[in-house]
């Protein structure tokens, strides 16, 4: 299972969740904060700090490779790797 952990208005999460779409990739979306910096959901925002040990977004959780990454760029390069359409 994949969990964004995003914002909206953000245009570096904007291009993960295109990306995500793009490849028809199911992703569980969190709005822990705004893009401004401003805390929208205490407890997501607790789990971002505590999955990732930074208050940064976008962040990338793959539960099924045990993976977790910050960075946009990076985060859609791993995606376009691993999730591919045939």
């Amino acid at each position: 299972m994949l969990e964004l952990y995003q914002a909206e208005g953000c245009g570096y999460s904007q291009k993960v969740r295109k990306t995500l779409t793009g490849l028809g990739v199911s992703y569980v979306v969190h709005n822990p904060r705004s893009a401004a910096g401003e805390t929208r959901n205490k407890q997501t925002h607790n789990e971002l700090r505590l999955l990732g040990g930074k208050d940064q977004i976008p962040f990338l959780v793959d539960r099924d490779r045990g993976v977790t990454m910050y960075k946009n760029d990076d985060i859609v390069d791993y995606l376009r790797t691993h999730y591919r359409r045939g």
